[in-house]
């Protein structure tokens, strides 16, 4: 068999597995040393090819992709500097623990350090970060009984009890244009294995008092388990809008501007924090579960560490649902007080309080950028929400209702990678796709709207363009330097027009002001920019006034 041909039929063989395994959807970056397995992914009619100009776009559409299914996506890329710009999808995909096939080509070993064209060292190029990095060499025909296992092995280290990246890096030698053979046969047996049986010990026995509360963050497989674990306890669940447990009979969502009523918060801490998935945004939140210390409990579906204030003292790996339920069954009666109904009713003072701040059923109403959280927040669909400001408004302001299923990429907290996030959602779950964004996010992302137009991808895209990082001047840095100073290192303002961008990217492009405007545009089906203006210094103002009409209603 010509080299040629025994690389195409490697490519094959690795395609045809992990389409067995169960992967549906692969990522391209165009490039040339990338050919032999780009064609192998290409001539699959059951796999969904998405084609994305730049590498760093490329890698959040694939990230979203696995983040929408469980499944990791193929992104793929040629060599050199190319590689380098998967990095920080690759990140955030490691600690967001979403599966990822992440495929570098290479220059065969022998252009390696003799100065060759878009050659660097990729060995292990993303650290870390993966969870299994490899390089096979330049395919070799005596080696194909190896290459379904090889194909295996990706697969299952991407999905395991860790799932994450993996990364193969492939070399290919020229000519790169090759016709696949026989592929080697198909032996394998289904992927997984059975988990281990769940061991509480004495958990149980340790979280039996009457003041404690559970914390509801992303990673929540059922909230129902979660809500007839609140009814055994009687705790309050306090649920960040990623948890999905928005909605239920014991939920606190205005658990923020709550907690920013010292006397109340000092005279209500827990005996017993129960963290299940990840944390939510808030830092205060975070002091004042930190400063309860007690029993601190952290139940997470996947084996890592996660206790940002040192305040952990049992970790538990489980299917969160299947815990709750046990443990359910467990307390059942052990408990019981009016603890949970006082926080109901602090929920309901501050949410009564909320809607009317907010101007919610006022359809003249100016925006502002909490105003906008709570809109969006209501839309029945898939929601991208950037890190930084967007995530914090739609976790302290948005709808106690909550209808979107909220997605933010909160394990390395970048804001780049956005949209591209948002659309690899999209072309996953062929749904409409609502993605909340602060401008300075948009620009570190807006090669992700190369092409956007014609992908058939139905994507809303809602700005809030304060003309600058508006995070910062909710920051010590804000007063603590000369203005000037602040603006030219942390306000850094852009003067872009984010509308005309859209439009030159072929976009249907808006800017709204009002409740009503921005209601009716996102009624509208995309791909779209709905960009809302705003302004730094009003916001943070904005944020004040709503936190002090919560504690002042509170008493």
């Amino acid at each position: 068999m010509l080299p040629a041909d025994v690389q195409a039929t490697f490519c094959s063989t690795l395609v045809d597995q992990w389409v067995r395994d169960g992967v549906e959807h692969a990522v391209v970056a165009p490039g040339s040393r990338s050919t032999p397995m780009a064609l192998a992914l290409a001539a699959r009619r059951d796999l969904q090819l998405h084609v994305v100009h730049d590498e760093r776009a490329a890698a959040f559409v694939a990230l979203g992709i696995g983040w929408s299914t469980g499944i990791p996506a193929v992104v793929l890329c040629t060599s050199g500097t190319a590689a380098t710009h998967f990095h920080a999808a690759v990140a955030e995909a490691s600690l967001s623990h979403v599966p990822l096939l992440v495929l570098t080509a290479n220059r065969p070993p022998e252009l390696i350090d003799v100065g060759a064209p878009q050659a660097i060292d990729q060995t292990k190029l993303y650290g870390g970060a993966v969870r299994w990095f490899h390089d096979p060499g330049v395919p070799a025909e005596q080696a194909a009984g190896t290459w379904r296992a090889l194909a295996r092995q990706a697969y299952g280290a991407a999905t395991g009890s860790r799932p994450g990246p993996v990364h193969l890096d492939l070399p290919f030698r020229e000519p790169l244009v090759g016709t696949a053979g026989e592929l080697p046969a198909a032996t394998l047996g289904p992927v997984g294995a059975e988990a281990p049986a769940l061991r509480l010990g004495a958990l149980a026995m340790s979280i039996e008092h009457e003041r404690g509360v559970i914390v509801a963050g992303h990673g929540i497989d059922d909230p129902k388990a979660v809500q007839r674990l609140a009814d055994a306890t009687r705790w309050p669940i306090l649920a960040d809008p990623r948890s999905g447990c928005r909605g239920l009979p014991s939920a606190v969502s205005a658990f923020d501007a709550i907690l920013r009523h010292d006397d109340l918060a000092d005279a209500h801490r827990p005996d017993v924090v129960l963290h299940l998935g990840e944390p939510p945004a808030s830092k205060v939140l975070g002091q004042w579960t930190a400063a309860a210390r007690g029993v601190q409990v952290r139940v997470l579906p996947v084996s890592t560490v996660s206790d940002p204030w040192h305040a952990i003292t049992h970790r538990v790996t489980a299917r969160v649902g299947e815990l709750c339920d046990r443990l359910a069954k467990e307390l059942r009666g052990a408990t019981g007080s009016e603890w949970g109904d006082r926080w109901l009713r602090f929920e309901a003072s501050a949410q009564a309080t909320l809607a009317v701040e907010l101007g919610v059923s006022d359809a003249g109403r100016s925006l502002t950028e909490p105003l906008v959280a709570r809109i969006v927040s209501e839309v029945d669909s898939p929601l991208v929400v950037a890190s930084s400001m967007p995530i914090r408004d739609v976790e302290w302001f948005g709808s106690p209702d909550q209808r979107a299923t909220v997605i933010s990429n909160r394990g390395a907290n970048g804001i780049d990678g956005t949209i591209g996030t948002a659309i690899g959602v999209a072309a996953a779950t062929r749904r409409p796709v609502t993605v909340l964004i602060g401008d300075v996010a948009l620009l570190h992302d807006a090669s992700s709207l190369t092409a956007l137009a014609g992908r058939g991808l139905d994507v809303r895209i809602v700005v809030n363009d304060n003309d600058g990082g508006a995070i910062f001047s909710f920051l010590p840095q804000a007063t603590a330097l000369a203005g000037d100073r602040f603006e030219q290192l942390f306000g850094t303002p852009h003067g872009t027009d984010l509308v005309a961008l859209a439009a030159a990217h072929g976009l249907a492009a808006r800017t709204v002001a009002t409740v009503d405007d921005l209601r009716a545009a996102l009624a509208v089906p995309g791909p779209s920019l709905i960009r809302v203006a705003g302004d730094r210094a009003a916001n943070v103002v904005e944020h004040r006034r709503l936190n002090d009409a919560v504690v002042g209603a509170l008493g």
